[in-house]
């Protein structure tokens, strides 16, 4: 079938085998790549009930028929496994350039599975994989780990070439350690970089040479070129080129829906100290691309004066200004710019390490915890930060998650968090839809399932309103699964609708697929998944947002009450054909 290697390589890092699979052309039609593909690979492979940091969970790396190809926003890549850090289905996304290289080794998924009895690195070809010690590479950060990677283990004669690792946060099993790759993109939450601590397995260097048969490759030239010419000048692309994501600070702010002081407030007085205005007035700023984009949202930033100048990063990315800036009441960017960095170095995901820095500074308010750290205290929760990865002292009850420091200090009434992920930086308080999306979402608190704050702050739909709201949220969340098994980037979602989905697929890989059997595929992957979440002991009674997500907003007033997710929740199960329960139906 066009669009697809037809080719598995599955790994076992005990026994330091491989072997390569030939699946039957009906699976990717069933599943196509990326989430689909790498979802029935989980589900197939790995033993009921397994602990996610045991030999036998298996982790997969996939990219998708669009990979490599001139589809703009198809260089990404997808790592799915039981996650360490919720317990449940596990799936996390990267950028970057790697993924050309990971998907040039000429197959659609990477299986691994086992432990190796040292540290150890892989290197992944077109031939299959080879293994090589790790030992001195152990224990560094992570810019330093995907440096060692290349100089040391790269082989010449491939076109292109490149490398994932972990840093301390992962080989420490911290459950929400990332994988990272390019220095600063990360395979960010659900703690997959644990899993690959969990097998010694410090890092992975892809190289090859292989592309994908196109149904048709000159067709999709053209369309690629016209695309550009069309959608480069659109004033949403321009927006994320001029400010990135930063500009949601703003956003949400004017919108009373951005997380303040743990979850209490749904604004930030201070925000301009933080938002896209000040890194950009306040830091040396350019606007940094994956391959094949031209939105080009990421921001290449480097600090200009005080204690951090000279310090290089990738980001802040709203995701992380909100959890240090907001969360945490942190008024310079400058400050949550180190905070990021010490967060990538380390390997660990600034979403929940934000939220968890918050919480403790809430149980030390309260007198559950007797630790020198308050909101706004910056080199307090640096030196938090640190703790947790080496799982140090306090740090060693955040390392396990939300769910457990919540338990240790009696506060889980206090405690964001769904299925034991924490949410981004939409509050449903405001944003009802997104409340919808946390509470249902396959891998915990998610607002990149359906990112229906989109059509929730565009005025699409209002955003107060619960009653036939499912209905839109699906429509989002289904088109979003087959971004996900194509592998392509959310930022794309306005250009790519559903019939344009219809005609790239035709071009790549020369199936017809309508809106409804696009739709028919992203149901069953999500039927699938669901069962793999009950399979491994979720209660459909999961689907639930956390109390203090039930409390009125300080500020604001705001609320979203239990009632009024019920009623979303129900009409969400019915349109998915699932029974009251939210359990799939056969």
């Amino acid at each position: 079938m066009n669009g697809f290697y037809g080719r598995i390589l599955k790994v076992d890092m005990s026994k330091r085998t491989f072997l390569i699979e030939i699946p039957d052309d009906d699976i990717y039609r069933k599943y196509l790549g990326g989430k689909g593909l790498a979802s029935y690979l989980l589900y197939n492979n790995n033993p009921p009930g397994v602990d996610p940091l045991a030999p036998e969970n298996c982790l997969i790396f996939a990219t998708g028929p669009f990979s490599g190809s001139r589809v703009w926003g198809s260089c990404r890549y997808g790592v799915y496994s039981k996650s360490p850090q919720t317990g449940i289905y596990s799936e996390s996304y990267a950028g970057g350039k790697v993924p050309e290289a990971i998907d040039a080794t000429g197959f659609d998924a990477l299986l691994i599975n086992g432990c190796s009895n040292s540290p150890t690195l892989l290197r992944i070809h077109p031939d299959g994989a080879e293994f090589h010690p790790a030992d001195d590479i152990w224990g560094l950060d992570t810019f330093k780990s995907e440096d060692a990677l290349h100089e040391r283990f790269t082989v010449s004669g491939y076109k292109k070439s490149g490398a994932v690792v972990i840093g301390p946060a992962g080989e420490n099993l911290v459950r929400f350690a990332v994988i990272e790759n390019d220095y600063w993109r990360s395979a960010g939450r659900t703690g997959l970089g644990a899993v690959m601590g969990s097998k010694k397995l410090k890092g992975i260097l892809f190289q090859g040479d292989r592309s994908r048969p196109l149904a048709d490759p000159k067709k999709l030239s053209a369309w690629a070129r016209d695309f550009a010419k069309a959608s480069k000048n659109l004033p949403g692309v321009q927006a994320y080129k001029k400010s990135g994501t930063p500009m949601m600070v703003k956003i949400m702010n004017e919108a009373g829906a951005f997380p303040t002081r743990y979850w209490s407030k749904g604004s930030y007085k201070e925000w301009p100290k933080i938002g896209a205005e000040a890194l950009h007035e306040n830091c040396e700023v350019q606007p940094h691309a994956c391959l094949k984009c031209f939105m080009a949202c990421g921001r290449l930033t480097t600090i200009k004066e005080g204690r951090h100048r000279g310090l290089k990063l990738e980001g802040p990315e709203y995701e992380t200004i909100y959890a240090f800036g907001g969360l945490c009441q942190i008024d310079s960017i400058e400050e949550i710019a180190h905070l990021n960095d010490i967060c990538d170095r380390l390997g660990m995901d600034t979403i929940t390490a934000g939220n968890l820095c918050a919480f403790t500074i809430e149980a030390s308010l309260r007198g559950r915890i007797n630790y020198p750290i308050a909101y706004g205290d910056v080199d307090a929760i640096a030196t938090l930060l640190v703790e947790i990865a080496e799982k140090k002292g306090l740090g060693a009850i955040l390392a396990e998650g939300i769910r457990s420091a919540a338990k240790v200090w009696h506060l889980e009434d206090l405690a964001v968090h769904v299925k034991g992920m924490e949410p981004a930086g939409y509050d449903p308080r405001v944003l009802k839809g997104m409340g919808l999306g946390y509470a249902t979402s396959d891998r915990g608190a998610c607002h990149l399932r359906a990112t229906f704050y989109k059509p929730e702050l565009s005025g699409m739909i209002d955003p107060d309103t619960t009653t036939d709201k499912a209905e839109l949220f699906i429509d989002f969340e289904d088109r979003l699964t087959i971004f996900d098994s194509l592998v392509l980037c959310r930022f794309f979602r306005d250009l790519y609708p559903w019939k344009k989905l219809n005609e790239l697929l035709e071009m790549v890989t020369g199936e017809n697929l309508d809106q409804n059997q696009l739709s028919g595929i992203a149901t069953r992957i999500a039927d699938l998944v669901r069962r793999f979440n009950l399979r491994e002991g979720m209660s459909p009674n999961a689907d639930r947002l956390p109390k203090q997500l039930h409390r009125r907003l300080k500020d604001s007033g705001k609320v979203i009450t239990e009632s009024e997710l019920a009623v979303m929740l129900n009409d969400y199960y019915c349109l998915r054909g699932w029974d009251r329960n939210g359990i799939p139906t056969e």
